[in-house]
């Protein structure tokens, strides 16, 4: 029923190998954050002042106008398409990591069945319904966990279904809203 030097050490590195894989998946994660943020950083200072050079050509007022509505559609795009990197990077992540979980489940599980055989095998008579009601439990428990496993993955789908229309309407409202604001104000 105990364990041996050998069990040990293969669980030991089993767990060493999980959160290895753990600190990887979280270097990584950063590191693509830290990425975009400086190619972000790096392109919204470079249009920035491309942005400044073309609003101090304008002629007048009108002129001026017309350059910063033609500008937003632009920013509005990059900035929604920032959040979507940031948002995949986010997803990929809980994946990877999830994955993970899952396998250290898998394995917590078949530990427990294991010993619980052994300890069935070595039980006094009459122990085989405390036995049955212990491996009912753990079923209910696996069936349990995978049915929730299953909602949130169901609704991490949703969830990203919803934010690229919420992304792609507010795209088109913003260029909407700067494509009428120049034909406003020469109606004005």
């Amino acid at each position: 029923m105990f364990a041996t030097p050998e069990q040990l050490a293969a669980a030991n590195k089993a767990n060493v190998d999980a959160l290895l894989t753990i600190a990887n998946t979280a270097f990584a994660s950063a590191e693509r954050l830290a990425a975009l943020n400086l190619n972000t950083a790096r392109a919204v200072l470079e249009d920035s002042v491309s942005n400044a050079k073309s609003l101090l050509t304008a002629k007048d007022v009108q002129e001026l106008i017309s350059l910063q509505a033609s500008l937003a559609q632009p920013m509005v795009e990059k900035a929604v398409a920032y959040s979507r990197s940031v948002y995949e990077i986010a997803t990929q992540t809980q994946e990877e990591l999830s994955k993970v979980a899952e396998v250290q489940f898998s394995e917590v599980n078949k530990g427990i069945a294991a010993a619980l055989d052994k300890a069935a095998k070595s039980a006094p008579a009459g122990s085989d319904v405390a036995v049955a009601a212990v491996k009912s439990a753990i079923a209910a428990a696996n069936s349990a966990y995978d049915s929730i496993n299953k909602a949130a993955k169901q609704v991490a789908e949703i969830a990203e279904a919803n934010v690229a229309a919420a992304t792609n309407a507010t795209v088109k409202a913003v260029g909407a809203a700067a494509a009428s604001a120049p034909k406003a104000k020469k109606s004005a």
